[in-house]
């Protein structure tokens, strides 16, 4: 890999005889937890601005209509996240001439605050071409990381670590892009965008979805890198037009016509008579990949990850290849095509909980070698971790044509149609309603498609022995029991993100240069001695980070979130505020005041409503924040049924967010919309959870 410094450029000709189509991946950590920042990629013409706000990706404009640029979105890393663009580079318009990659933070964010800001590229096999890394970033909340540039027919790389106090507003406007801060007129926020009535329809839009906004003109003069001498204060997200209005099904289903409950609704992919793994597996890979081929949007979503290029795609199953003496048959085969040019990956499919075998992958992936395939790509129930591979394969290092492994979880495949139908929207109503077709196929229950759902075998001697106080320090099943719970929580984190059309991670609190190995044996430490399993959610729009604990002693999950005090607010004012905006919370609903150096008072819901002061501290202490908590019995078996661990934890976030989270996002928008009704009045405290 080229290690690149600031001002430096390399043709990526130079880097890799297959440079076509590369993943631009972003990255950076934070000791505490909550560094976050969103990518952003703009097209330039030869001038240096781009064409029209189409030219503008970012989180409410993800992807390219010919699929030259594509947002993949986070993903979780060792010390923090990695936010990977797609970038198929011919299909670029032959009228642009650079992409711009660059990210940005919000809310009085700084990118100073942030640790190990690096760009990679890699190419379409996975392999890592070149990286940048930037050491001296400080105020910026906008960065430009990099950006690809023409030169003839070459396509080049150039080091940029160019910083912004302005924000993305600010680099948006440098180069050509009308921006409106959001929330500044929520009437015209609702007007629709008529587009050109081609091949599109009416949309119904769910609230997740993304709006079109009439630009405002952008304010005269330049704007400059971080030595600017008055910055201007930190912008909302500004938000871009959309070109064409997209299809989104809403979220409650229409009124049955059926005369009773006893009625179902003819499935173009029925589950009900599937009975044999076999089965499973050949209905799920078909049921997959024909829907793939048919609705392009979804087809682009999931191949651009591995690398595939914008194109035509067709899709086959049980294919027959030659392998020795016995042909070998992959679950299925993804070609896809552009300019005269062909790509290609081998599919194999495991349902049910069923493992993926090292000796069938590797298999495919010699196979895949030898015929000049691009990529070989697994589908099971299980979630791919970092230093924790699914399978173990060996390559031929001596072989020019490389092959790369991915894998998709199944509940991954379920995130990425939810995003589509239900908040970005897809080209027609016909792909909508083929992609809620595959989303009831997967989830039915006898599809064997249903994700994670199993904590492997080492979850019931750990258990036994947290309980009979009998497990060691260094139990290699403790670390086992860890991954197992990662893998959960990404899944958790993928099904919450789906249904509420926003981002959700766990956050990884680590120090520069830990690895995920040394994380998990940390945490398996942890467990061994404190019986405890924990981690972090971070999901957009909520007011603080949720926490969730699984006490193996005890046998209880708790779900929590701190709230803090906005500075100078009074204690009993910001007690009292609290109980409103939780008027409809659980009466179980714990909340402790978190008091500076000390412990706090503390009490359900349903004692502390009539009297707030008993939320106060008798010796009159320095109020931080609230901790409010619910507590649920915990599964006891390892798998996904009724009474297994799995659905215990769901069941514990999907309340906790519901009844909890939404209620205080909910009440700081009314807050906030009364105050910005009331004329000439002051600009008045964030209520708590801002």
């Amino acid at each position: 890999m080229r290690e690149m410094t600031k001002g430096a450029n390399v043709g990526l000709a130079d880097l890799s005889d297959d440079a076509g189509t590369v993943i631009a991946s972003l990255s950076w950590s934070s000791t505490a937890g909550d560094g976050d920042a969103d990518v952003s990629v703009l097209l330039l013409d030869a001038g240096g601005k781009v064409r029209g706000d189409a030219d503008f990706f970012y989180y409410n404009n993800p992807a390219a209509a010919d699929g030259s640029v594509q947002l993949l979105g986070k993903t979780p890393t060792d010390g923090g996240s990695e936010d990977r663009i797609s970038l198929d580079l011919t299909a670029v318009p032959e009228d642009v001439e650079r992409l711009v990659v660059a990210a940005s933070r919000y809310g009085g964010s700084r990118f100073g605050d942030l640790d190990d800001l690096r760009m990679t590229v890699a190419d379409r096999s996975g392999e890592m071409l070149l990286g940048f890394s930037i050491g001296d970033a400080s105020v910026e909340s906008a960065f430009i990381f990099g950006e690809l540039y023409r030169r003839g027919t070459e396509w080049k790389y150039r080091a940029v670590g160019q910083g912004y106090e302005t924000g993305l507003a600010g680099l948006a406007t440098d180069f050509g892009i009308d921006v409106d801060d959001e929330g500044e007129n929520e009437a015209a926020d609702a007007v629709a965008d008529p587009g050109d009535g081609e091949g599109t329809a009416t949309a119904v839009e769910s609230p997740g979805a993304p709006q079109p906004l009439p630009a405002v003109p952008a304010q005269p003069g330049p704007h400059t890198t971080a030595v600017e001498e008055q910055p201007a204060p930190a912008p909302k997200r500004p938000r871009a037009r959309t070109a064409k209005k997209k299809v989104t099904l809403p979220a409650v289903a229409t009124k049955s016509l059926a005369e009773n409950d006893s009625w179902r609704a003819a499935r173009l992919f029925p589950a009900s008579n599937l009975k044999s793994d076999k089965e499973r597996e050949v209905r799920a890979t078909s049921v997959l990949l024909s829907v793939m081929a048919q609705v392009p949007e979804f087809g682009r979503r999931l191949t651009a990850a591995f690398g595939a290029p914008a194109g035509r795609m067709q899709t086959f199953t049980e294919v027959s290849l030659p392998h020795g003496d016995t042909p070998k048959r992959p679950d299925g085969v993804i070609r896809v095509e552009r300019a005269g040019k062909l790509w290609t990956a081998l599919v194999e499919t495991k349902t049910n909980g069923n493992a993926l075998r090292s000796e069938q992958v590797q298999n495919y992936m010699d196979i895949a070698a030898r015929r000049g395939y691009e990529a070989v790509v697994t589908l099971s129930n299980d979630v791919a971790l970092e230093g924790s591979p699914l399978v173990d394969v060996k390559t031929d290092g001596r072989r020019k044509h490389k092959v790369a492994l991915w894998h998709l979880s199944w509940a991954e495949v379920a995130h990425q149609a939810q995003m589509l139908i239900r908040h970005e929207g897809v080209g027609n109503a016909a792909h909508a309603w083929l992609l809620q077709e595959l989303l009831h196929y997967l989830q039915h229950e006898n599809s064997g498609c249903h994700g994670f759902q199993n904590m492997g075998p080492s979850w019931v001697p750990v258990r036994n022995g947290i309980d009979e106080e009998t497990l060691s320090q260094g139990d290699p099943r403790a670390v086992e029991v860890v991954e197992s719970w990662e893998r959960l929580i990404r899944q958790v984190c993928l099904r919450i993100g789906g249904e509420l059309g926003q981002k959700a991670l766990p956050v990884q609190r680590t120090q520069r240069g830990t690895t995920a190995l040394s994380r998990r044996a940390t945490h398996a430490e942890r467990l061994c001695e404190e019986g405890r399993l924990a981690a972090e959610l971070r999901v957009d729009g909520s007011p603080g980070t949720i926490t969730i604990v699984a006490d193996l002693r005890t046998g209880k999950l708790r779900t929590s979130v701190e709230i803090p005090v906005p500075e100078g607010a009074y204690p009993l004012t910001s007690a009292k505020r609290l109980m409103r905006q939780l008027a409809e919370a659980p009466a179980d609903l714990h909340v402790e005041t978190l008091v500076e150096g000390q412990s706090g008072p503390r009490g359900t819901l349903e004692r502390l409503r009539p009297e707030p002061g008993d939320m106060l501290p008798r010796d009159g202490g320095r109020i931080t924040g609230f901790r409010l908590s619910l507590f649920k019995s915990m599964g006891a078996t390892r798998g996904n049924a009724e009474t297994g661990f799995i659905r215990s934890v769901d069941n514990a976030v999907d309340r906790f967010h519901s009844h909890v989270i939404a209620h205080l996002a909910q009440a700081e928008r009314r807050t906030r919309r009364t105050a910005a009704q009331e004329p000439g009045s002051a600009p008045v405290p964030a209520p708590v959870g801002a």
